[in-house]
């Protein structure tokens, strides 16, 4: 793969009902710039080019089931001039499509360790990805709007 190639996973983020992105909100408004940054080129430099094949590598990922992958951050980052940090992120995700990760849900497992705080946070994404499946299952149903020349539905016959 050269520099110019697109990376081979697409990233999109889980949005509800109301449009709201609550892990890009997370990002954004919840983590440092230095959390931002490392977060961020993890997900460019990893996430994009591995996808679901970071649970091989332990240190980027784990296997959680039912369609769900924990994508892990677990750095220590110096900053210039700055003071280390000690990065434990956790981003939970969903492959689908054609090479597409769905971004569920995330949290800093640095500020609250416990395992009780980790299943919480993973069944909130599981929620999540539950309901992004039932949107999706309507958009699959919706009938498309038929193209220029496209063949009328056949009309029903009355006995």
């Amino acid at each position: 793969m050269s520099p110019g190639d697109p990376p081979p996973f697409e990233i999109e983020f889980y949005a509800d009902e109301s449009g709201d992105v609550p892990c890009l909100r997370w990002i954004r408004e919840d983590l440092s710039s230095t959390k931002r940054r490392a977060l961020g080129m993890a997900m460019n430099e990893v996430l994009q080019h591995h996808g679901v094949q970071v649970v091989g590598e332990r240190s980027w990922g784990r296997q959680l089931g039912q369609g769900l992958f924990e994508f892990r951050v677990d750095r220590t980052v110096k900053p210039d001039d700055e003071i280390a940090e000690k990065l434990v992120l956790r981003v939970f995700c969903h492959a689908h499509g054609d090479r597409k990760i769905l971004v569920l849900h995330g949290y800093d497992k640095g500020k609250s360790p416990s395992s009780r705080r980790q299943q919480r946070e993973i069944g909130v994404a599981r929620s999540r990805l539950a309901s992004w499946r039932a949107i999706d299952a309507e958009k699959r149903k919706k009938p498309r709007g038929r193209g220029v020349g496209a063949a009328k539905p056949a009309a029903r016959r009355k006995r």
